[in-house]
């Protein structure tokens, strides 16, 4: 334990000189290079972003560090649960905030690239214009067929939403699903594996996807919109249906939006950003530019545009478990990735003036069928009798408070979920509603039913809330 504890200290020591080191660096480098190449300044500032670059890479490595770290070292004490909200918490806001930030700029350069005057007053030099106003100001911008004469000294590379936002993303998969895997990713009624195996899965399942899109935007496939489309939609079906035969419920929905996430990152890194490296870097020698490198990123950011209403509607799809809860939750993941797609495309072709009215209408009726479909049946279980308190309270102290109560003796939750606790009647009482929806309804509670429900105590519990809940 001595030994242990030494070399966590170690690496804790290790880990913050690193991170003071990186960062004094990062200040310091504007300094070091500026005037270095009288010659050719911008060398300079190509090495100075390079380096920054890498020094902020560094810097997150060595806090990833640290947070695995203090996690090793308050493992299986109180304030592991404690550590692991506050990093839920933390991570899931910067997540949020680049993720907004990035499907923003997707939007914004989709809803450009649409709306451009390419008609009235363009130079020969311009793919297009556009007057906007926004914010108590004017603003004019021009695209430019291929590149200007002379490229800015100043030139913002929208790169860095994309990766962060894949990266808080991927280190929220791992606070919330990797590291109580046994808890959250594995279904052992789904599918029978250890949490390593799943991890493994989950992880290359990501580089699978990624290796057959590439392949068919590659392919001859590319050429006909309305094929790619086709193909590209029974890929998602087929990932959605492999996931949800893999993980439990939640964890496969989850797994669903960041292989999407990821899909759209690698497009980020592998194709748009050296296609716009490569022009920048044509245009700085006086090189013809190979106008396919332009079109090619342009079609994967248009992919991406696609992708992120799916992808939102996963990242909000675990609080509703009438999504997940449902029988055949792949299917769900179909029928509303097919619908909001419909609507992003409705959008996109409406900024385009070429509004077509049948897009939008068909695209609520798919989304209206996913809640139609997932209804639950109306027809009321045969109650045979009155069913008391008394013997719900059975079923709760039985099913549920080995989590929700004031002391929980799960071997995950070391503090009730969501501060739901069924210590006395009148708890569960309060929580009817939540009960009905979350045990008897979608069934989604207990989480991958740990503890072993069955389905007559379900009813049980829904003959006594349909009942009028009686606490007598």
């Amino acid at each position: 334990m001595a030994v242990s504890t030494f070399i966590i200290v170690v690496l804790y020591v290790l880990y913050f000189s690193v991170l003071i080191t990186l960062g004094y660096i990062s200040y310091k480098m504007p300094k070091i290079l500026k005037g270095k190449n009288q010659k050719n300044p911008e060398a300079d500032e190509d090495i100075r972003n390079s380096s920054l670059n890498y020094c902020y890479a560094g810097m997150l490595l060595m806090i990833v560090g640290i947070l695995f770290n203090t996690y090793i070292l308050v493992e299986g004490t109180p304030l592991e649960a404690h550590l692991m909200e506050w990093m839920n918490i933390v991570i899931r806001l910067m997540h949020i905030t680049f993720g907004i930030a990035w499907i923003g700029a997707s939007f914004y350069f989709v809803f450009l690239e649409n709306a451009l005057n390419r008609t009235e007053d363009v130079r020969d030099e311009l793919a297009g214009n556009l007057w906007a106003v926004h914010g108590g100001g004017f603003y004019y911008l021009e695209k430019y067929k291929v590149a200007p004469k002379v490229i800015p000294k100043h030139l913002h590379w929208f790169k860095y939403e994309a990766y962060f936002t894949w990266l808080s993303g991927f280190c929220l998969l791992f606070v919330v699903y990797y590291f109580n895997a046994s808890a959250f990713l594995i279904d052992k009624n789904v599918l029978d594996i250890t949490a390593l195996q799943g991890v493994l899965i989950g992880l290359g399942s990501f580089v699978v996807a990624w290796l057959i899109y590439d392949r068919m935007c590659k392919s001859s496939l590319i050429k006909n919109q309305t094929a790619f489309a086709l193909v590209g939609f029974a890929f998602l079906v087929l990932f959605a249906f492999f996931y949800c035969h893999v993980f439990s419920a939640r964890a496969a929905y989850i797994h669903f939006g960041a292989m999407i996430g990821s899909i759209m990152v690698a497009n980020v890194f592998f194709i748009i950003i050296p296609g716009q490296k490569e022009m920048v870097r044509c245009a700085k020698l006086g090189i013809p530019l190979d106008p396919s490198i332009g079109k090619k990123a342009l079609a994967r950011s248009l992919h991406n545009n696609y992708f992120t209403l799916p992808v939102l509607f996963v990242m909000v799809s675990n609080h509703f478990p009438s999504t997940f809860g449902y029988k055949y939750p792949w299917l769900i993941l179909a029928v509303i990735s097919l619908g909001a797609a419909g609507v992003k495309h409705y959008l996109n072709l409406k900024e385009k003036r070429q509004l077509n009215v049948w897009i939008l209408p068909v695209s609520v009726v798919i989304l209206l069928a996913a809640c139609f479909v997932t209804a639950p049946s109306t027809d009321p279980y045969e109650c045979k009798k009155e069913v008391s308190i008394v013997e719900v309270q059975e079923i709760v102290q039985k099913r549920c408070v080995q989590c929700h109560s004031s002391n929980p003796t799960d071997d995950v939750y070391k503090t009730a979920p969501n501060g739901v606790k069924y210590d006395t009647p009148q708890d569960i009482y309060n929580k009817k509603d939540l009960i009905m929806q979350r045990v008897v309804v979608t069934k989604t509670m207990p989480q991958n039913n740990k503890t072993n429900i069955t389905d007559e105590e379900r009813n049980t519990i829904r003959c006594w809330i349909e009942q009028g809940a009686p606490l007598k």
